[in-house]
């Protein structure tokens, strides 16, 4: 049986009815960043945090729950409940055929095409390529 998110996060009922009631605000930063404001607090920049999702999952934070207490912090499980924000998180990172991530930059967005294809010499269409149509594969005919 697998686990749900809030399982693998481990955090504690009190967390998670904090994450649920208080009123965050969230933006993306982008490479699966989000920043997490505390809008409950009178002085919310104080209580602004980070919060990086790591394959669909609120991997660590910056503030210093995180930091000093076991389990997820009220941020991370802030972020894990709002399925619209966790996605939008996820849907930043490009993914790995091994399942790991990576960023444009390492990639080498310079090498890139008009279309943002990485093909090196076009002998073997990457997939975006092959499935829009803008590469045969080698013996189909071009």
């Amino acid at each position: 049986m697998q686990k749900s998110l809030l399982e693998v996060l481990d955090a504690d009922e009190q967390v998670e009815k904090r994450a649920q009631w208080e009123a965050f605000e969230f933006a993306l930063l982008g490479d699966g960043d989000v920043e997490v404001t505390n809008g409950s607090h009178e002085d919310a920049d104080d209580h602004t945090y980070t919060v990086h999702v790591e394959g669909g999952i609120p991997a660590d934070c910056t503030c210093p729950a995180w930091e000093f207490q076991p389990g997820a912090c009220k941020h991370m499980v802030a972020v894990a409940i709002r399925e619209p924000v966790l996605e939008a998180a996820t849907e930043d990172q490009p993914v790995r055929a091994d399942g790991g991530t990576v960023t444009l930059e390492e990639f080498g967005a310079e090498d890139a095409d008009e279309n943002g294809c990485w093909c090196e010499d076009h002998t073997f269409p990457c997939f975006d390529c092959y499935n829009d149509g803008r590469r045969d594969l080698p013996g189909e005919g071009q």
